[in-house]
């Protein structure tokens, strides 16, 4: 997952959970399409009720909550290119304030509501997939490709030859595919033994598809079926990779902090300054941090061409991890002072 989608992730968790005995939360969701002033008229049109005097119909909680959207709303002139959301209320007693408006894919529908929860469904459908994975079934004479995400198995394309054999032009179109403008996460190839020997010897893989490829599994036929059960065998080699990368990196920085002539360095400040030096090769981060401080960190790290790993709390010594080292870490290219 993206440090940008696990900050969204996480404050739509935050969201989720609150809850008030009264209808006294309001959400407010606002297509791209809509005018600035489309998305202000029912907003004002309760603050101007809640602010008649001797009104009994707005609760104080939801008249602060309104005026919070309403003072939100007035920091735009037009509504961002992927649409606006914004959240106001106090299910606890201290008022609660989200605004999303860099949203990853647009939202399609318009809501302004006051409820005894917050009304989410409309970035239901605007989180990034965790991760995306290239599914490619080669066959004697055929490839079928398709991705794999948080949605499920979507087909690409297929690929048939009256040669046999020739399913290595599924490499090039693999290449293509899943290298493109958004690359995938990883690679599942599947196949009978020989059809995926053979590909393996005549395709000539880029060596960033090659590296990609997490495992290869039996599969009988290039098609919808074929990428389908892909999908369902290869879900566990998906998860073991990404566990693995966890689990190694973790076992590099604890190897380095009691090693003097490793560099590597833990807690913000010291991160903070590696990260002034563009020291920084593999970024640690807990998911106990708060997602602006994930976010923050890990955006530095990728500028200057480092590696994040995004370390669960409740992952073998992920706990300790996040108490003992403040749940950030760093091993560094090179020491500094």
């Amino acid at each position: 997952m993206s440090l940008a989608s696990y900050d969204l992730h996480e404050r739509l968790d935050r969201l989720s959970s609150a809850a008030a005995d009264r209808d006294i939360l309001v959400s407010l969701a606002v297509p791209p399409e809509q005018s600035i002033g489309e998305a202000r008229q029912p907003v004002e049109t309760d603050y101007a009720e809640a602010s008649q005097p001797d009104e009994q119909s707005f609760p104080e909680p939801l008249t602060d909550a309104v005026e919070t959207v309403r003072s939100e709303l007035h920091e735009y002139e037009e509504i961002p290119d992927n649409g606006l959301a914004i959240y106001a209320g106090a299910p606890d007693g201290d008022l609660v304030t989200a605004v999303f408006d860099d949203l990853p894919v647009p939202i399609e529908e318009s809501i302004y509501r006051h409820g005894n929860e917050f009304d989410l469904e409309p970035l239901e459908d605007v989180t990034e997939p965790e991760s995306t994975h290239g599914l490619l079934v080669v066959e004697r004479g055929g490839a079928a490709l398709g991705v794999l995400d948080d949605e499920g198995v979507e087909p690409t394309d297929t690929l048939e030859s009256d040669v046999p054999g020739k399913s290595s032009a599924g490499g090039q179109s693999a290449e293509r595919s899943f290298l493109g403008d958004e690359p995938v996460d990883s690679v599942l190839l599947g196949g009978t033994t020989g059809a995926v020997e053979t590909f393996r010897e005549e395709a000539d893989l880029d060596h960033r598809l090659e590296d990609r490829i997490v495992g290869e599994f039996a599969v009988e036929y290039a098609t919808q079926q074929g990428l389908e059960q892909l999908a369902e065998t290869g879900q566990e080699a998906i998860e073991e990779r990404d566990r693995e990368r966890v689990r190694e990196s973790l076992e590099a920085f604890f190897d380095r902090v009691g090693d003097d002539d490793e560099p590597v360095v833990y807690g913000r400040d010291d991160v903070d300054d590696a990260l002034e030096f563009d020291a920084v090769e593999t970024l640690l981060l807990s998911t106990a941090l708060e997602g602006d401080t994930l976010q923050k960190f890990g955006e530095r790290t990728e500028r200057q061409g480092g590696e994040t790993v995004v370390v669960p709390d409740d992952f073998p010594d992920g706990s300790w991890f996040a108490t003992a080292f403040d749940g950030i870490g760093a091993l560094l290219r090179f020491p500094i002072d």
